[in-house]
């Protein structure tokens, strides 16, 4: 890949990570941080995730854990303060997010260190099995040199694509359950005849999944047709403009299209020499289940558009 693309990743989400430590006394701004690695919110955090294994939100709730835990065996700080210094809004929350990661409770793990104390014990460890290596520590914490990790198997193909009309049905909440939406899609097609000008059925996704809560997500179901076909009313013109994209194939179910769209923004992206820009990424299916009964047969096409 080229150097300077490389750096330029490597660059962006080590500012960010940076960000992320400077910010666990209040709470993270994704779409601030988003904004200085000059990436849009639904490319960035992909990238992200592919350089430290954990989206920013995660390590920053991570580190504020450890900062905890970190608290109640050196300190005697009262636990409902170190509660609220970790971002919780009551002790139960976060004593069921404290024991999730420590399998005990804050107040064991603060007995633990007058176990130490008065034994050979080993002392719990404070830090959280995390894949970056970045790690609370109360002089400072270190950002490892940034990898982007992962074995590059997918076959990606770099396209210019020409400009995509589109017949749509909006589709609010999780991008998992728009199926349900292409289903009303395919009602409204079948009643107003519009099949007799359409091609492939393609998903068009506006919101960043990590910044966006699922019931606000938006997405559309949608159609592509000739240019003299006559939308009936219930479905929206969208356009898909014309330009470069990468695109690779997902082969399977419909369920693991999001580990394909992680793999491509947080493997592949980063380390292929391009860059991606604000537009619309996309799916587009070259068959469908009602073609084949058999998942494993299903073939999904996935765009990223290129600066």
């Amino acid at each position: 890949m080229k150097p300077e693309t490389q750096n330029y990743y490597e660059q962006a989400v080590r500012r960010a990570a940076e960000q992320v430590v400077e910010a666990l006394d209040s709470a993270l701004d994704l779409q601030v941080i988003a904004r200085a690695a000059a990436m849009s919110a639904f490319h960035f955090h992909r990238v992200f995730r592919g350089a430290f294994g954990e989206t920013p939100l995660e390590l920053h709730r991570r580190l504020r854990l450890e900062r905890a835990a970190w608290s109640l065996f050196h300190s005697d700080v009262p636990i409902t303060s170190i509660a609220f210094g970790a971002g919780y809004e009551t002790h139960e929350s976060f004593t069921r997010a404290f024991r999730a990661h420590y399998a005990c409770s804050p107040s064991e793990f603060r007995q633990s260190r007058d176990d130490v104390r008065a034994s050979c014990e080993r002392p719990r460890p404070i830090e959280i099995p995390a894949r970056s290596g970045v790690h609370y520590r109360p002089e400072r914490i270190q950002i490892p040199s940034v990898n982007f990790l992962g074995t590059i198997i997918m076959d990606v193909q770099i396209k210019e694509m020409p400009e995509l009309r589109v017949a749509a049905l909006a589709h609010i909440g999780p991008y998992n359950q728009i199926g349900k939406t292409f289903g009303k899609l395919g009602q409204v097609v079948k009643d107003s005849g519009l099949l007799a000008h359409a091609s492939d059925m393609v998903g068009i996704f506006y919101d960043d999944p990590e910044t966006t809560p699922a019931s606000e997500l938006r997405s559309d179901a949608g159609l592509v047709v000739s240019a003299d076909a006559v939308l009936p009313p219930e479905l929206t013109e969208r356009r898909i403009t014309a330009g470069r994209y990468a695109v690779t194939v997902h082969h399977g179910s419909y369920a693991g299209l999001p580990d394909s769209w992680a793999r491509f923004y947080g493997e592949w992206l980063p380390r292929s020499g391009y860059v991606a820009k604000d537009g619309l990424s996309y799916e587009r299916y070259r068959n469908t289940p009602e073609q084949h009964a058999n998942p494993d047969e299903l073939r999904t096409e996935i765009y990223i558009p290129l600066a």
